[in-house]
């Protein structure tokens, strides 16, 4: 493992070198990757559809080939990404707050940047940019893994990433990615603690759950998104089946879809067949309990591991349920604290789910769809937090740092 220690302690000095510069700079090495993944759109695709026919060939599914897929369309988003990140303000050297002591002293609390971030994620080649330029415009060095299912893709953007950081007269090594994708070099790199400051995980429950287990550098837990939609007694049908279907069917592979429907018993018969005519043009395959399948016979029977499920597939658990009680205790149960929402046009039970639901993002009458840093107004994210500590929700440039004191004085002691 010599030859991952001595690329994170590049990465460790990059980074303290990263710290130093300021916002124009940080810009113009943006300015250069966005220009650089344009030229190199190519060289991109040629190796992305090298990427599509291995994971063709290993059987993997529709839905998280389209994940892995690029596009010429999908490499200029990403280079219009990389400058509308350019575009944010700059968060480092940002006071947040200021003290003024009764002795004099002067103590401002002052946004930096956290350090060296570690990514480890799965199949989609957009992550190695957007962390990429996420962590250069904040101020951090970016260390990342990608998954094998891109592994060509990743290694082709972080070169020309990297190419352009130099040619624009930044330090390259603001940006690594490891070229060893073996399990044993993951488990190491969740062991460099000293070297990366925090570890922000990006994928599947699995990915996740190791990472969290097996790591001692400090991790945000980030992604999986076991998401609900109650429809409640009250809710607008037609506004409730639209719901639905954009969060299910839009992007079922990303983890803001929706993976579970609860009805009201009241509005079921209402609300169940309209939904099912809705969502049957993408052919969604319905697994429901014993009264959704009463309604809707299609329905295959719902497992207990259904309800546990982020299938990330054009697959829908419903469940119908006797009251907003019985819906928030089977959210409790299963929520992976993502996004959940309510469709009601009554406000208490809309307040009441709100004040209950424990999670990064609570709609009322909206598609969980939009837990997303840009649809937040936030330009851009590295992933969604569903813990409490130090960042929740979408992670935007001001989550990708911490802060320090400082405090003026004029010869002060303490008595």
């Amino acid at each position: 493992m010599d030859h991952l220690h001595q690329l994170a302690s590049q990465s460790k000095e990059a980074a303290r070198a990263l710290a130093l510069y300021d916002t124009q700079t940080k810009n113009r090495g943006l300015e250069a990757i966005a220009a650089a993944l344009l030229a190199g759109c190519d060289e991109i695709l040629a190796a992305n559809a090298q990427d599509l026919a291995e994971a063709e060939t290993n059987g993997v599914r529709p839905t998280m080939l389209d994940r892995l897929k690029l596009t010429r369309a999908r490499v200029e988003a990403m280079a219009a990404g990389v400058l509308q990140v350019k575009e944010l303000a700059d968060p480092v050297g940002e006071v947040m707050e200021t003290l003024c002591r009764p002795n004099g002293m002067k103590i401002e609390k002052v946004r930096v940047p956290l350090g060296v971030i570690g990514i480890i994620y799965e199949a989609r080649p957009n992550v190695t940019v957007d962390s990429a330029v996420l962590c250069l415009k904040s101020g951090n060095a970016a260390f990342l893994r990608g998954g094998k299912e891109a592994f060509r893709s990743n290694r082709v953007l972080a070169k020309i990433m990297r190419g352009a950081l130099e040619q624009a007269g930044l330090l390259p090594d603001c940006i690594v990615l490891l070229d060893d994708i073996s399990r044993e070099t993951a488990a190491e790199m969740m062991r460099l603690r000293g070297f990366i400051d925090v570890l922000i995980p990006r994928g599947g429950a699995g990915l996740i759950r190791s990472v969290v287990e097996n790591a001692s550098v400090p991790v945000i837990e980030t992604g999986t998104g076991n998401c609900h939609l109650y429809v409640d007694e009250t809710a607008d049908i037609e506004m409730a089946a639209r719901i639905l279907y954009n969060g299910k069917c839009t992007r079922p592979s990303v983890c803001n879809a929706l993976e579970t429907v609860l009805v009201h018993e009241k509005a079921a018969a209402a609300f169940l067949p309209k939904a099912y005519a809705m969502l049957e043009k993408d052919h969604v395959q319905w697994r429901g309990c014993p009264r959704t399948r009463e309604l809707l016979p299609q329905a295959e029977p719902a497992a207990e591991e259904d309800f546990a499920t982020e299938f990330n597939d054009y697959i829908l658990a419903c469940k119908v349920v006797g009251s907003e009680d019985e819906a928030l205790e089977h959210i409790r149960r299963y929520s992976t604290k993502h996004s959940e929402c309510i469709v009601t046009e009554d406000r208490a039970a809309a307040d009441r789910f709100t004040a209950q639901v424990d999670a990064a993002a609570v709609y009322v009458n909206a598609s969980t769809r939009f837990t997303d840093g840009s649809e937040f107004g936030m330009g851009a994210e590295i992933g969604i937090s569903t813990q409490k500590m130090h960042a929740r929700g979408p992670m935007g440039l001001k989550e990708l740092t911490s802060y320090k004191y400082l405090v003026h004085g004029n010869g002060q002691i303490r008595e």
